[in-house]
């Protein structure tokens, strides 16, 4: 395998490439085999060929990952070896590599037509994961890096692209978006190698030359005294340089390269050294997490170009509201400020103040962008104390402002830790919920006011959970954001229609139930649909499934096709948006009401 600098070719150079390409490949290797094995053995096949077809790809797989654990093992036995050469380690590591790239990619042109939408969502997520790390891992190859990112995202990516469906032709769009990223963050991380290769290299160049240097100025003293002054200058120079390579080394280690702030490490360093000297004080200081908002929308239509110019405009802006080494960029458009000395007031004030200066419209390659922020704030030593804490405390309290009021300041408080470990706690029950028969379903009945007759029945889901009733503004939104929305919908649907399919006194009544967004985009609703109708044999125009009118906010055009495949079916549908306006469909009209 040939180094990319050709001016960095000395043996213990090249140790230092082999160890970082092959003694971090332990995780990956680990990753690689859960990764491919998750996605083997989770998604099953109707076809026994498929099937056979998965095994032969994984044990394939399988073989390549241990022959590579091996050979980084027995790299890791010669390590201490100096004079071990690591050149045909590194080559095999390679090689390597590129069977692994080339089995991930022989498995997503293999078994495309045959993946479902969620195990094809899921493969691309693998996938885009795989090549994250892989551009962190593989950066001081570029060729490698190259080679097993478009291996993993590139032929799934393109298989999305020539679908004659179409279906998935956004997610090959991000694939292939995802994979430039890969090689634009690659390229930095490898220049970042490169460069601190160079300053080792030249540390210890700079390290022997001193040693020569005084070995000959004591020489030389004992001849000529004369040139002391000339030696010690000298020597002065040196040590002047080192140091001043040695700070290189610890700006690159510890600050954001486009902002100049600390980064989480030098953060964390920074204030667990502020922690011990305000306990040693018995004093107080405030953590704010601070979010950017409407950070993503500049990325996603103006580009990281433009992301990073505000990135390094907003770090700017902050740092007049915090003293030096304490402000940093948490990661992405999070930053993280320590204020010494402060009260809830005092924090409350300088967040405002930072909000302020967020919301100054900004203008990048001549486009205004106007922003605003999100702050939560946590006390020492009242909110935790360790800087994990604290910074963690303040992360809460910050996504549970923006969840309330986008752009606001909030304080971390024992309710909100209550609520959130609440929350956790009912996401848990929950997913267990149907199984141990706490879900239940209520009907309340729809007056015909002409007939002043019961025309048809809601059906209302409750949850009892240890003899506590949850209400269904609770439970529902953690049902939507825990994704359990689809199975639980799915119950109450079955439940209702095997519970009308029983009501032997009403033949003609119709049952009405509510249908969330989630479970309309689901693929697999139609196929649950048509199974509760043929299973309890209720006709179709006896159901409504009854929607709001904000669900055509997410994805109109698919929403309005899946509810006219189910009109197709002969269901009704009712979309309704809380008495404003209240839509029926039949098999072959709509009509507005």
């Amino acid at each position: 395998m040939q180094f990319e600098n050709n001016t960095i070719s000395t043996t213990e150079i090249k140790r230092d490439t082999a160890n970082m390409l092959v003694g971090n490949s332990f995780v990956g290797l680990l990753m690689t085999i859960f990764a491919f094995s998750g996605l083997v053995f989770f998604f099953e096949s109707e076809s026994e060929t498929i099937v056979a077809l998965k095994w032969q790809v994984w044990l394939v797989m399988m073989a390549v990952c241990v022959l590579r654990f091996i050979d980084a093992c027995y790299w890791r036995l010669h390590l201490s070896d100096k004079h071990f050469e690591p050149e045909p380690v590194v080559k095999r590591f390679a090689l390597g590599v590129c069977v692994t790239g080339s089995v991930w990619a022989a498995y997503s042109i293999i078994f495309y037509s045959s993946m479902s939408a969620v195990e094809m969502s899921a493969t691309m997520v693998v996938l885009s994961a795989m090549s994250g790390g892989a551009g962190t891992v593989l950066s001081p190859s570029k060729r490698l890096v190259s080679f097993y990112c478009t291996a993993l995202l590139v032929p799934m990516s393109v298989c999305a692209l020539l679908d004659e469906s179409g279906e998935f032709f956004i997610l090959g769009v991000l694939g292939l978006v995802f994979w430039v990223g890969i090689f634009l963050s690659a390229s930095r991380y490898n220049r970042f190698f490169i460069n601190t290769l160079s300053l080792k290299s030249n540390n210890e160049r700079l390290l022997e030359q001193m040693r020569i240097e005084r070995t000959e100025t004591e020489k030389v003293n004992q001849l000529l005294i004369a040139t002391n002054e000339k030696l010690d200058a000298s020597n002065a120079n040196l040590e002047e340089e080192v140091e001043r390579r040695t700070e290189d080394l610890f700006r690159l280690s510890n600050r954001d390269p486009l902002t100049n702030l600390l980064n989480r490490n030098g953060f964390l360093k920074h204030l667990n050294g502020l922690l011990d000297t305000t306990d040693v004080l018995q004093n107080s200081l405030a953590i704010l997490f601070i979010d950017l908002d409407g950070f993503k929308q500049v990325n996603d239509s103006l580009g990281h170009k433009v992301g990073d110019i505000v990135l390094a405009e907003i770090a700017s802006r902050l740092r007049n509201y915090s003293e030096k080494n304490h402000l940093a960029r948490w990661g992405g458009d999070e930053f993280v400020a320590v204020i010494p000395y402060a009260t809830v007031d005092t924090a409350k004030a300088v967040a405002h103040a930072m909000r302020s200066g967020v919301t100054i419209p900004i203008v990048a390659n001549d486009n205004q962008i106007t922003l605003d922020a999100t702050i939560g704030i946590a006390m020492y030593p009242e909110h935790g104390n360790s800087a994990v804490d604290l910074i963690q405390q303040a992360d809460l309290t910050m996504y549970d402002q923006k969840r309330k009021q986008r752009g606001s300041v909030g304080v971390f408080n024992e309710l909100l830790h209550a609520e959130i470990k609440r929350d956790q706690r009912l996401c848990e029950r929950l997913r267990g919920a149907i199984s141990k028969g706490e879900l239940s379903v209520f009907y309340q009945p729809i007056i015909d006011v002409q007939t002043n007759s019961v025309s048809s029945v809601e059906a209302l889901l409750r949850w009892t959970c240890d003899d506590e009733m949850i209400t269904p503004d609770v439970f529902i939104p953690l049902a939507e954001r825990s994704g359990l929305m689809p199975e639980i919908g799915a119950w109450v649907l079955n439940r209702a229609l095997i519970d009308l399919s029983h009501w032997q006194f009403a033949s003609k009544l119709c049952m009405s139930v509510n249908l969330s967004i989630t479970q309309l985009l689901d693929d697999g609703f139609v196929k649950v649909l048509d199974s509760a109708l043929k299973t309890t044999a209720v006709e179709p125009r006896r159901l409504f499934l009854e929607v709001t009118e904000s669900v055509f906010a997410n994805n109109a055009e698919l929403v309005t096709q899946r509810l006219y495949d189910l009109v197709d079916r002969g269901v009704k549908i009712s979309i309704d948006d809380f008495g404003t306006r209240l839509l029926f469909a039949t098999q072959t009209t709509v009509y507005s009401i």
